[in-house]
């Protein structure tokens, strides 16, 4: 049954006629008449019987009059709920992370949120970096490290929170020859073997503006999603790479990193999600959290 009609029959129940029915509810007394009927219909019993100059109702309607109270007390008592829900941080989030990000940011963001036992925390982790528009319908919270300016994010009306910027630098074995400089250039990697990532990555990009920046080509010489299969090659001697600075493992390791400088070496991580489900108090508190945890690695490496 159609719950406006059944308003409309608890109206009639309390207020006693059509005419006050159709004042309280701002319509013609001909548009209560035709609800009334469209909800006879519906029940399969006379819910009305005339009255004198007017209607009352059946016991059938009486009956019906008395759940629908029922029925509005529930209404009110929902939505008193969900008020108190959406005023709380409370409930169940769900995050999203590429690996690297989880290794920077969950230990410390899953510490703060252990003060907030009112809020669960779910996170799983994420290879693919082209998912993030897909994953915003399955999950409350997305991290990405893919430019912040996506124009399909933007297309789709994501929300995009800003958390940091992460220096890339390049990675190479300890007893390389680069190894012995403090920065490194375009021009100082031209010839170099490279362990890259699969083709899109941020770091990927960064090697498309070497050869830009050189108009040389750069010789790839394997491909690894998983940063620490790429440390490890490094590190064996196989090829320079081009790797995230706050997580890179270099001492013991058998590699060091160097800052690449005369391209843009940084990736832009952030938190990706459908604007209504950021109107959440308990998504924006675990987004807040993620926030000040973002900054906090900053400052610890001494980036913006």
């Amino acid at each position: 049954m159609d719950v406006r009609r059944l308003m409309v029959l608890r109206e009639l129940s309390e207020r006693g006629s059509v005419g006050a029915v159709a004042d309280a509810m701002r319509v013609t007394p001909s548009a209560v008449s035709q609800q009334l009927k469209a909800l006879e219909k519906e029940a399969g019993y006379p819910l009305v019987e005339p009255a004198g100059r007017g209607v009352a109702l059946t016991e059938a309607g009486r009956a019906l009059a008395r759940a629908a109270t029922d029925i509005a007390v529930a209404i009110e008592r929902a939505e008193g709920e969900w008020r108190a829900f959406m005023e709380q941080p409370a409930g169940r989030v769900t995050l999203v992370t590429f690996p690297t990000g989880g290794e920077m940011l969950l230990p410390g963001l899953l510490t703060r949120m252990a003060e907030r036992p009112d809020v669960e925390l779910l996170c799983t982790d994420t290879e693919d970096p082209d998912a993030v528009g897909d994953l915003t319908a399955d999950h409350d919270v997305v991290l990405s490290d893919s430019p912040t300016t996506s124009a399909a994010w933007h297309d789709r009306g994501l929300q995009v929170v800003p958390l940091m910027s992460e220096p890339l630098d390049v990675a190479l074995p300890q007893d390389h020859p680069l190894a012995r400089k403090a920065n490194l250039s375009p021009r100082d990697v031209v010839g170099e073997t490279w362990i890259g990532v699969p083709p899109g990555y941020p770091f990927d990009r960064v090697l498309e503006q070497v050869v830009v920046a050189t108009g040389q080509p750069v010789q790839v010489a394997q491909r690894f999603a998983d940063n620490g299969v790429v440390e490890a090659m490094v590190a064996g001697g196989h090829g320079l790479a081009i790797l995230p600075r706050f997580t890179t493992r270099e001492h013991g390791n058998g590699l060091v990193t160097r800052p690449l400088l005369g391209v843009r070496a940084r990736r832009e991580i952030s938190a990706v999600l459908r604007p209504d489900r950021f109107e959440r108090p308990s998504v924006r508190l675990v987004v807040q959290a993620l926030r000040e945890e973002a900054r906090l690695v900053a400052d610890a490496h001494g980036a913006a």
